[in-house]
C-alpha cells in the first residue's frame, strides 16, 4: 500500500481547507497518523514520532514534522510508504532517495543518489543562492501520473525517471534520470531549492502572481535541467539533446492558428480544469526555447547574473514576467558590452505574448530579410491577417566564419553585410546552432550554395545547424513555401553525414513510420531504396560493426541509444541484405541460446526481421518467449509487435485468431495486435477482413467505449490506403453497421479528407520519384 500526494495545480483544497492560490503563502504544521509499519514523509524533517491507541485498541504512529518555510499550497506534500532509502549529505543538506525495498537493495537508485548532490551544488554555485531546507527526499513511485513533481523538500517521481539498472547500459536511462532530476531540483531553487527559484516563478521562494506565468516555472526549469544534466553527464552531448528533444519538436507543433501564446492575461485563465491544459509542450518546450534564445543574445553570464539578483530581490514574495524583464533590464543598463535594439520587455513580449513564431526569408542578392508568421500556406484559412512582428536576434555565419549578432525589428530590413558576391563559394547561414526560435527560408541561390558546402565539407556547418537546415527545408516544403526538389537537393551529401541524430531527422521526413506500408505501393520505393541505401551504407556499417564486435562502445552514445532502431529498421525495410542477415543471425543466436540478449538498442528491429525472414519455426519461438511468465513488459511489447512482422499470410491470420482469446491477451493487447498487423503492407487486407468478420465478438469483448476507440484507430490507418470512391464505399458499408448514426458523418468526412490528402501525397511522391530518377546516380 502507498499514499502520495499531488497538489499542483489546485488539489490542495481537496486535502485541507485553504486559499489554494499560488500568491497566497503560509507556513505549515503537518502531523500524520499512520500504521506503525509505514514511514511518513513530508516537506520538512520529522521532529517527533509517538504512538496512540484508537477505540479498538489498535496502535497508530503519529509523525510530527517541523514547521515549513513560507510557501504556496500546491507544493505541500506527503508520502506514506514502506519503502527503504539510501542517503548522503551535500553541504549540510541530507539527501535521501526512497524506493521499493528490493529496488534499493539492488542498487537501482544509486545513480540518482550520486548525481543529486552535485546538481544541487552546481546550481547553488551558478545562481549564488543556497538551498534553504535541511533535507531533501526524492521518492520513486510505482504509479504516478504527473511524471515528477518538485514539492519543496519532497520531490516525487515515476520509477522510470529515478531508477537506473546497473546491468542496463543501453536504454538512455541515465540521460532521462539526469534531465528529470535536474529539472525538479531546479524547481527547488525557486521554490525551496535554488532551482525552484529559477524555474518556478511561483513557488516557495518567488511565487508567481497567477498561473498565466506558468512558463516561467516550467520553461525555465526545462532550460536549466540541461545545464544541470550536462554538468553531471558531460559525455551525453546534452546541448545537442536540447536542440533535438526540445526546440525541434516544439517548432513542429507551434505553427497552427489555434495554438495559444506562451503568456496570457490573467483574466483568460478561468477554472481549475483549464489550468491542467497549461501543463503542455508550449509551457515546457517553448518556454525553454525562448529562455535559450534570451540567454544567447544576453550571454549566459549576464542572464545568470540577472536571475541571481532577481531571486534575491523577490525571495518569499510574488512576481510576474514583467518583474523579470525589469530585473534583466537593470543588468543590461549597467554594462556596455551588449547593446539591444529595444527594451528587454518589448523584445520578450513579442515572443511570449504572440502565438506562433516567424519564418525569416533571406534574399542573397539584396541582403534583405523579411519576416512573417510561419503558417501553412496550403491551408485556405491561413491568410495574411496575422501581421505579427517579432524582434528577432540573428546569429549568422559567412563562409564558415561567425559574424556579429544582428537584429530584425521590423517586417523587412536590408543588411548590406549580407549581400554576396557571384562566387559560388560565398554563402550565408542564419540562426547558427538554433540560437533563435524561428525558421529560415533561403532563396534558391543560397540553397544551392549550402548544398554544395554540405557535399564538399559538411563539417563547415555545425551539426546542430545541419539538423536545423534539413528540418527547416522539409517544414517549408510541407507548408507550401518551397518545392520538394529544393529540400531533396540538401540530402545529396548524406553519405558523408556521420551524426545519427541528423540521419533520424532525414528519415522522419523521407520515410515516416506511418507511411511505410503505403510507400511500398508506389514507384518511388525502388528509387528511394537505391538513393537512400547508397548514402546510408557508411553510417549503417559503422554501427553494424559495433553491434557485431563491440556493442559496449555505445554505452555513452546517447543518440545511438535513441535513434539506432530507426536507422536499422529503415535499412531492413529498404531491403539492405546485411541488415536482413544481421537480423536472422542475432535472432538465430537467441533461439539457440535463450539466455542470450539481443542488444536492446535494436531488439525491436532484429526480432521483427528475424521473424519476417524466417518461417513458422522463428514465429513459434517468438510466441513461446512472449508467453513466458518472467518476460519483462518491455520485452513483451517488443515481441507483440515483432510477431506481426511475419511474411506468411496464414501466420498473421493465426496471430489475429490468438488475439481473440481472453486467456492469452488483455483487450489492450488484442487491439495492439490488430493495429500492428493492419499497418504492414501484406497485413492490411488480412487484418481488415478479420475485423469485419469478427466484429460482433470483438465488440462484445471490448465494450462500447473501447470498441469505438479501436474502430477510430482502425479507421485512421485504413484511411491511408483510400484513393477511390469505391474504397470509401467499401469502408462505409462496415461503418454503417457498427457506428452510431451521429458518428457516421464524421467517419465519412475523415475518409473524404484522407482521399484528398492521399491524392496530394501521390502527386508529391511523383515529384520525388522524378527527382530521384534524375539524381539517383549522383
Amino acid at each position: 500500500m502507498l499514499i502520495a500526494s499531488q497538489m499542483e495545480p489546485t488539489y490542495a483544497r481537496t486535502v485541507y481547507p485553504c486559499f489554494d492560490e499560488p500568491a497566497m503563502k503560509a507556513t505549515f504544521n503537518i502531523r500524520i497518523i499512520h500504521d506503525p509499519s509505514y514511514v511518513a514523509l513530508s516537506n520538512m524533517p520529522a521532529i517527533d514520532v509517538s504512538e496512540m491507541k484508537d477505540e479498538n485498541g489498535s496502535v497508530w504512529a503519529i509523525t510530527t514534522f517541523n514547521t515549513s518555510l513560507k510557501m504556496s499550497t500546491y507544493i505541500t506534500a506527503f508520502v506514506i510508504c514502506d519503502f527503504d532509502y539510501v542517503t548522503r549529505t551535500e553541504r549540510g543538506n541530507e539527501i535521501r532517495i526512497w524506493a521499493r525495498k528490493e529496488a534499493v537493495k539492488n542498487g537501482y537508485v544509486d545513480y540518482a543518489l550520486n548525481i543529486t548532490g552535485p546538481i544541487f551544488s552546481f546550481l547553488e554555485d551558478l545562481l549564488n543562492i543556497s538551498y534553504p531546507l535541511p533535507k531533501t527526499d526524492l521518492v520513486a513511485l510505482p504509479d504516478f501520473e504527473a511524471g515528477a513533481m518538485e514539492n519543496w523538500g519532497l520531490m516525487t517521481f515515476q520509477e522510470s525517471s529515478l531508477m537506473y539498472l546497473p546491468s542496463d547500459k543501453f536504454t538512455g536511462r541515465k540521460a532521462v534520470i539526469a534531465i528529470t532530476t535536474s529539472h525538479e531540483i531546479g524547481h527547488q531553487a525557486y521554490v525551496e531549492t535554488f532551482f525552484f527559484f529559477l524555474f518556478k516563478w511561483f513557488g516557495n521562494l518567488v511565487t508567481m502572481n497567477w498561473w498565466n506565468d506558468l512558463w516561467l516555472n516550467e520553461g525555465l526549469a526545462s532550460y536549466f535541467e540541461y545545464l544541470g544534466a550536462a554538468f553531471v553527464e558531460p559525455k551525453l552531448s546534452l546541448d545537442k539533446v536540447f536542440h533535438d528533444h526540445v526546440i525541434q519538436p516544439i517548432l513542429r507543433e507551434d505553427n497552427n492558428i489555434g495554438v495559444r501564446s506562451l503568456s496570457a492575461s490573467e483574466d483568460k485563465i478561468k477554472g481549475s480544469s483549464f489550468l491542467i491544459s497549461l501543463f503542455d509542450n508550449i509551457t515546457y518546450n517553448k518556454g525553454a526555447s525562448i529562455t535559450w534564445m534570451l540567454s544567447n543574445f544576453l550571454t549566459e553570464k549576464l542572464f545568470i547574473r540577472a536571475l541571481s539578483s532577481y531571486l534575491k530581490t523577490f525571495s518569499f514574495s510574488n512576481a510576474n514576467q514583467d518583474d523579470l524583464w525589469t530585473h534583466i533590464q537593470l543588468v543590461v543598463d549597467a554594462q556596455d558590452e551588449i547593446q539591444l535594439p529595444a527594451s528587454v520587455k518589448k523584445i520578450m513580449d513579442s515572443w511570449t505574448c504572440q502565438n506562433g513564431f516567424p519564418v525569416l526569408t533571406l534574399n542573397l542578392s539584396t541582403g534583405t530579410i523579411s519576416q512573417e508568421q510561419f503558417l501553412n500556406k496550403k491551408n485556405e484559412n491561413s491568410t495574411d491577417t496575422y501581421n505579427n512582428t517579432w524582434i528577432v536576434p540573428i546569429s549568422w555565419m559567412r563562409n564558415g566564419s561567425s559574424q556579429p549578432l544582428l537584429w530584425l525589428d521590423k517586417s523587412t530590413k536590408m543588411f548590406p553585410e549580407m549581400q554576396v558576391s557571384e562566387s559560388e563559394y560565398d554563402w550565408i547561414l542564419l540562426n547558427v546552432n538554433l540560437s533563435g526560435y524561428y525558421r529560415v527560408n533561403y532563396d534558391e541561390l543560397n540553397l544551392k550554395r549550402l548544398a554544395r558546402v554540405l557535399e564538399n565539407d559538411p563539417k563547415a556547418i555545425p551539426a546542430v545547424s545541419r539538423l536545423q537546415l534539413i528540418d527547416d527545408v522539409f517544414a517549408l516544403t510541407q507548408f507550401g513555401y518551397i518545392q520538394i526538389e529544393s529540400a531533396l537537393e540538401l540530402t545529396k551529401y548524406l553519405a558523408r553525414e556521420d551524426e545519427i541524430f541528423i540521419w533520424n531527422m532525414v528519415l522522419l521526413n523521407l520515410v515516416p513510420e506511418s507511411l511505410e506500408s503505403t510507400l511500398k505501393n508506389y514507384e518511388v520505393y525502388p528509387l528511394l531504396k537505391k538513393y537512400l541505401l547508397k548514402r546510408m551504407l557508411p553510417i549503417y556499417h559503422y554501427y553494424a560493426g559495433l553491434i557485431r564486435q563491440n556493442v559496449d562502445a555505445l554505452e555513452n552514445d546517447y543518440f545511438a541509444q535513441v535513434y539506432l532502431e530507426k536507422l536499422f529498421a529503415t535499412a531492413c525495410w529498404l531491403g539492405l541484405q546485411d541488415c536482413l542477415d544481421l537480423s536472422s543471425e542475432l535472432y538465430a543466436k537467441w533461439m539457440n541460446s535463450p539466455e542470450y540478449n539481443i542488444p536492446f538498442l535494436i531488439r525491436r528491429t532484429i526480432c521483427c526481421y528475424g521473424i519476417a525472414m524466417g518461417s513458422d519455426k522463428e514465429w513459434n519461438f517468438g510466441w513461446d518467449m512472449y508467453s513466458q511468465i518472467n518476460s519483462t513488459k518491455e520485452d513483451k511489447d517488443i515481441l507483440l509487435f515483432a510477431l506481426s512482422c511475419a511474411r506468411e499470410s496464414w501466420l498473421l491470420y493465426r496471430y489475429l485468431q490468438y488475439g481473440l482469446s481472453d486467456t492469452l491477451f488483455s483487450p489492450n493487447c488484442t487491439s495492439d495486435i490488430i493495429l500492428y498487423v493492419l499497418v504492414k503492407d501484406i497485413g492490411q487486407r488480412i487484418a481488415w477482413e478479420f475485423v469485419t468478420e469478427n466484429w460482433p465478438l470483438l465488440s462484445e469483448r471490448y465494450g462500447e467505449w473501447c470498441g469505438e476507440e479501436l474502430l477510430h484507430d482502425i479507421l485512421k490507418i485504413m484511411a491511408r490506403f483510400v484513393n477511390t470512391d469505391v474504397q470509401i464505399q467499401e469502408l462505409q458499408v462496415f461503418y454503417n453497421t457498427t457506428l452510431e448514426e451521429n458518428e457516421r458523418g464524421a467517419a465519412t468526412a475523415l475518409l473524404e479528407s484522407a482521399k484528398f490528402e492521399n491524392t496530394e501525397r501521390r502527386g508529391l511522391l511523383m515529384k520525388v520519384a522524378d527527382w530521384l530518377q534524375k539524381n539517383i546516380d549522383d
